[in-house]
């Protein structure tokens, strides 16, 4: 009898991490996460072996992966402190313990990697040009791991854009800046300007894509990257709609973001700082190509937007009490 796999998921607990376990959970694959706050993760992931420990200490994250065949890598530095000095030994941590125990390292990829030489429609193989300083960071990442691919190491890249689900954190863009958590929907904000695509992945449909590739890793080179197409909008407006529609809230109010507030605060405060370092990426049609993808899984798991949105509004608290006591907001409905 072949034992079960095992996936080390560090980042467990944020949106991309906890889709990814999910998602292989439902596959046989035994979990195992790492955190500092174990307790805490156990209510999420009850069925994951949860480990005490520190993605910034190598020794723990060895240790955690011993027998693992998969390393997901899904944590980030919390906020937006100190990227440089967190984010890159947290990797290189990974990078030790993926050579100790031979175990593939996943890495959910960003557009951020990407400057407007690359745009509007992104490829694996598009050159690597960032414009922001943390942009700089992911491209430096990804560096890293190309050169462990040349040390025996294999590497999994999915790259996506902007993250939206039940499940995702502080830092998506849905919930940080178009709608209100905890409230029913009463106006939208939309970052980008008018006429502008944008493209967003559904957290529960980039877990499994993830998933489904992993399953083929006897199939798969030692470095091998895919861009997760997702839910494409050429024009904000059409997103703005589709969670009016969603929220029922048909005649909510659709705003524009207060960049030059942003601008002319970038300077004192941290987090819009790193908004506004963002910002050309609402500027400009940003699509990603997903047809090596479709080429190796057949298909790109897609859930329609109306059944996504409605799970993630439901779960930040932006459906009306009455309607959901009604049954108004039926998936079958999608």
């Amino acid at each position: 009898m072949n034992r079960s796999r095992t996936a080390l998921i560090l980042g467990a607990t944020g949106g991309a991490g906890y889709e990814i376990a999910e998602a292989l959970h439902r596959r046989g694959w035994q979990i195992r996460a790492l955190s500092r706050r174990p307790d805490y993760g156990r209510t999420l992931l009850p069925y994951a072996d949860w480990l005490k420990g520190d993605a910034m200490i190598a020794g723990d994250v060895t240790d955690a992966a011993i027998n693992a065949d998969l390393i997901v890598h899904a944590v980030n530095p919390p906020g937006y402190r100190n990227w440089r000095g967190l984010a890159l030994p947290m990797l290189d941590n990974t990078i030790a313990a993926a050579k100790a125990t031979g175990a593939r390292i996943m890495f959910p990829g960003t557009v951020y990697n990407y400057g407007p030489d690359a745009f509007p429609l992104l490829k694996e193989t598009d050159p690597q040009n960032p414009r922001t300083r943390k942009g700089k960071i992911r491209v430096e990442m990804e560096d890293r791991l190309q050169q462990s691919a040349g040390q025996g190491v294999r590497v999994l890249i999915v790259r996506a854009g902007d993250f939206f689900g039940p499940h995702s954190t502080g830092n998506s863009w849905l919930s940080a800046g178009i709608v209100k958590p905890g409230k029913p929907v009463k106006s939208v904000t939309l970052p980008g300007r008018n006429g502008v695509g944008h493209a967003w992945a559904y957290l529960p449909d980039y877990g499994e894509a993830v998933a489904r590739l992993v399953g083929k890793d006897a199939e798969l080179s030692s470095f091998e990257s895919f861009h997760f197409a997702g839910h494409w909008f050429g024009d904000g407006q059409e997103f703005a709609n589709e969670i009016r529609r969603a929220a029922g809230a048909p005649d909510a109010p659709v705003r524009g973001f207060p960049w030059v507030l942003v601008q002319a605060f970038s300077p004192f405060v941290r987090l819009f700082r790193e908004l506004a370092e963002m910002k050309y990426l609402w500027d400009v049609p940003v699509q990603l190509d997903n047809r090596k993808l479709v080429q190796c899984l057949g298909e790109e798991p897609h859930t329609p937007i109306r059944a996504a949105l409605l799970v993630t509004l439901e779960a930040m608290g932006c459906l009306p009490d009455a309607a959901l006591g009604e049954g108004k907001f039926n998936l079958r409905d999608c």
